[in-house]
């Protein structure tokens, strides 16, 4: 499913144009189909527990037959699956590390991870201009502050003339080389490999698990970039780039 929305995605002009343009639509698709996905969940448990409050019931009072027991059985296994996924689903929203797989925790992660999002929630700003509210308001104070806060670069008077080395150690020729040489697929993929599990994704939606689990379909549109950044004709502005989120350090801060 991947593979196809991956490729069927147009050529931008460059690699990067490419790559944002797949991320894009892939992330788009990716919502429309979870949230398609969520829905028939709810059905399928409405379903099966549906058949195992029968079966269950009929139980106490007659013998089941072969087909029933067996009916009985998958309903349960697959209600036990559908638990799981679900209960992963808010591990990974709660960001808990403390419990193990096991067990219907779904209940508390699903607490914590709304708990978490309380906390996090700034509902006003208290300021010398005075008392900042409203999503929008608050949208617009914090984005100019931190304009204003970093400001344009200072000048400086460094210099990157290879002339002036002085008494710097210098590369041998073997060793230039290396650090010049171009990127391979294969230590791409080992950095990207060595990359842990259930971290916060990057500004791009995907984390890490994105970029192991599909190398083979993504793999060249990503070294189509690092081509590009060895020419030093990748615009990496539109890559390099952070996100700046207020994280309160007390309960109702304001």
């Amino acid at each position: 499913m991947l593979a196809a929305e991956w490729v069927a995605v147009s050529k931008g002009a460059t690699p990067i144009a490419k790559w944002q343009n797949k991320i894009r639509h892939l992330r788009k698709f990716l919502k429309g189909w979870a949230k398609n996905l969520s829905g028939k969940y709810r059905k399928e448990k409405e379903r099966f527990l549906a058949i195992i409050e029968e079966l269950d019931l009929k139980a106490e009072s007659a013998m089941l037959t072969v087909s029933e027991r067996d009916a009985l059985k998958e309903a349960n296994d697959k209600i036990t699956k559908l638990r799981h996924k679900e209960e992963i689903k808010w591990l990974q929203r709660a960001k808990v590390k403390h419990i193990q797989e096991g067990g219907n925790n779904t209940r508390y992660f699903h607490l914590i991870a709304n708990g978490k999002h309380r906390k996090k929630k700034i509902f006003q700003l208290e300021q010398e201009e005075g008392t900042i509210v409203g999503d929008d308001n608050l949208k617009v104070y914090i984005t100019e502050y931190y304009k204003k806060l970093f400001g344009s670069p200072t000048p400086n008077n460094f210099s990157m003339m290879e002339d002036f080395n002085h008494d710097i150690l210098q590369l041998s020729a073997e060793e230039s080389d290396i650090l010049t040489a171009s990127f391979t697929e294969t230590e791409v993929k080992a950095a990207i490999f060595q990359m842990k599990h259930n971290k916060a994704p990057g500004p791009d939606g995907f984390p890490a698990e994105f970029y192991q689990t599909f190398w083979d379909v993504i793999k060249d549109d990503f070294m189509a970039m690092f081509v590009q950044l060895q020419g030093g004709d990748l615009p990496l502005f539109r890559l390099n780039f952070g996100v700046i989120t207020l994280l309160p350090k007390k309960e109702n801060a304001v």
